[in-house]
């Protein structure tokens, strides 16, 4: 499924390029609820399935502190 998101989603980007640029807006607009998405799951994450921040961290890219500090007080 994340595979057709991706794809979706770069196709939208190269419509925006030949658009107008106020509808660059609504572009930017998938970035806070792609923001919101993540911070559900990884709260989903720790409450159902009681995940570590270290295994969040790695599946984030970034280090368990940081995943801590950046979602930890949405899901904690």
């Amino acid at each position: 499924m994340t595979g057709f998101v991706r794809r979706v989603l770069r196709r939208l980007g190269e419509r925006v390029a030949d658009a107008d640029p106020e509808d660059l807006a609504s572009l930017v607009a998938l970035r806070d609820d792609l923001e919101r998405a993540i911070q559900a799951a990884v709260q989903g994450q720790r409450e159902q399935h009681g995940t570590s921040w270290t295994e969040i961290g790695r599946a984030l890219g970034v280090k368990r502190q940081s995943a801590q500090e950046r979602y930890g007080r949405i899901a904690s």
